[in-house]
């Protein structure tokens, strides 16, 4: 067990970004098209952080077109590029999975003012 930690300490990243769940924030991930690479922005709100340590990932949802789309990103992934807190929102759940059955603006979550 021990050299499996070792080999996950290698793999975590420095320095993690600092962000809760309803906050709203831009995730640039690392999109690879033949040779080619570039950087896709994924914009939404937090509905869920899971895991701990190499494992640890979270959930980011926003409507587009009309229908909701939910990306899951490993935090320590080298694909997941920035992440960049639009802002920040109050909320009293951990997870926030009703916000997929809501439409228009009940799907909203409140600006926390700091």
């Amino acid at each position: 067990m021990d050299a499996l930690k070792t080999i996950a300490a290698s793999s975590l990243k420095a320095e993690t970004p600092k962000f809760n769940i309803g906050d709203t924030i831009k995730v640039g991930v690392n999109i690879r098209e033949g040779e080619k690479e570039r950087v896709q922005m994924f914009e939404g709100t937090v509905i869920a952080k899971k895991g701990s340590g190499v494992a640890e990932t979270f959930t980011v949802r926003r409507v587009s077109y009309g229908v909701g789309v939910e990306r899951v990103f490993p935090i320590h992934s080298p694909n997941v590029v920035s992440v960049e807190i639009i802002r920040h929102g109050r909320v009293r759940r951990s997870k926030l999975y009703y916000l997929r059955d809501r439409v228009g603006k009940a799907s909203k979550v409140k600006e926390q003012i700091r």
